[in-house]
């Protein structure tokens, strides 16, 4: 099958890679840090030299490291981003100074990676998170901003040492992973506090277990509502505020274009502790000018059409949140083009958007894991429902159905809006 490997000679793809990578081991997920500090040891990969900002969290993380990005690079600084999962090309994942990067580098780098494991079974984000350190090392970067994959105390990133830490908030998801409850998930997530170093939480309601933690570890929590927080202002802009300095207060910042203003004040917390300055009118730029494919994107205005890969009640909440006023001015029907996988809480996230939709279209997804959405909804009565064996097939029938006035949400999970954003581009 991987054939192309067996010989130096014939050059093997990017997508050959990744194929190649997928089924190295036949453990999707494995959180232990044993098999990658291995090979990361090997690759002189740790410590890692290049300043580094770690962003975990439940849900925003990629906002938060996007916007975050976005600032640096118009202040000039050379930043790499890792993020993940990708919507709609691995490129997406790594980035530095702002671009996607040629197949040949990554393929150079998985090369090195795979010389390197010597036998050792890396699952395919540990690879992939080696070759991203692997290219960072290459260039001669400010700073590296990396997203958390699964957690963080187990997670292939967790194996640098962050100059800064930050949870973006705590909800329940990857419960089979991470645990339960509020309380198990944020042990897992403040795994990556460091020593005498930043820990910057942005959830207000955070478990007190996140703030025991940081202090047998020596972090310097930086916690909101504790430390520092945000108020909008009357004439349509917004606050952040540091308690524990007079100079911490930063007034008067237009409100974000697409970005939730949660993950901007946490964006703002983290430039408050950076060893370097940065221009006030670089935030105004990333504030107006940052859109994040997948996340609350708005693809069409009549109908009006959005995107969001949001998969939890978290993050149903906050669409939910957003789309309501809009549909309170347009005064058409809401329907949702929907699949989750099976994994996640879907009744939850079911109810929590069930006063805001008119109807539903709900579809299998292209992967094993795909819910079965027709069981989920026979717990329940009173929805509209239709169901179609594909999310193109539901895509379709949701925009027959519409007038200009009605509302269309595609949601649930990467595997749902991939697909969809990958049609509409072509179209446009």
């Amino acid at each position: 099958m991987y054939t192309c490997f067996k010989s130096i000679k014939k050059k093997c793809s990017l997508i050959d890679w990744l194929d190649y990578i997928q089924n190295l081991n036949p453990v999707l997920v494995d959180l232990n840090l044993d098999r990658i500090k291995k090979v990361a040891t090997v690759l002189k990969l740790i410590p890692f030299q290049i300043y580094s900002i770690l962003v975990g969290g439940t849900n925003g993380k990629g906002t938060t490291c996007y916007l975050l990005e976005q600032i640096l690079l118009f202040n000039n600084f050379k930043v790499g981003l890792y993020t993940s999962p990708h919507l709609l090309s691995y490129s997406e994942r790594i980035r530095v100074c702002g671009k996607q990067l040629p197949d040949d580098i990554h393929i150079k780098s998985m090369s090195v990676v795979e010389n390197a494991r010597s036998g050792v079974l890396l699952t395919y984000f540990e690879f992939i998170t080696l070759s991203a350190l692997n290219i960072f090392k290459q260039f001669k970067l400010d700073l590296v901003i990396l997203e958390v994959g699964l957690g963080g105390r187990l997670d292939a990133t967790n194996i640098i040492d962050p100059d800064i830490s930050v949870i973006t908030n705590i909800a329940i998801d990857h419960v089979d992973f991470l645990g339960d409850t509020r309380y198990k998930i944020a042990i897992e997530k403040s795994g990556i506090f460091r020593v005498n170093r930043p820990a910057i939480v942005g959830e207000i309601d955070r478990p007190l277990v996140i703030d025991e933690i940081a202090k047998n570890c020596s972090s310097i929590l930086f916690a909101r509502g504790r430390d520092w927080d945000f108020y909008c202002c009357k004439d349509n802009t917004w606050i952040w505020r540091c308690y524990s300095e007079s100079h911490g207060l930063l007034i008067n910042f237009p409100m974000p274009l697409s970005i939730p203003l949660e993950n901007a004040a946490v964006v703002l917390s983290i430039l408050h502790w950076l060893p370097f300055k940065v221009s006030r009118k670089s935030i105004e730029y990333g504030l107006q000018n940052a859109v994040l494919l997948g996340r609350f994107q708005v693809v069409n205005y009549n109908p009006f059409i959005v995107l969001d890969v949001g998969h939890n009640p978290h993050a149903a909440a906050h669409v939910k949140n957003k789309l309501h006023p809009i549909v309170l001015k347009r005064k058409g029907i809401v329907r949702i083009v929907i699949g989750m996988l099976s994994r996640k809480d879907v009744k939850s996230t079911v109810l929590c958007l069930n006063n805001l939709i008119d109807v539903w279209y709900c579809a299998d997804l292209n992967t094993p894991c795909s819910a079965n959405m027709k069981y989920v909804f026979d717990c329940f009565s009173g929805f509209d429902v239709k169901y179609f064996e594909d999310i193109i097939s539901a895509w379709y029938k949701a925009v027959d159905d519409s007038d200009i006035d009605d509302c269309i949400l595609v949601f649930g999970s990467f595997y749902a809006v991939h697909p969809i954003l990958k049609l509409i581009l072509k179209i446009m």
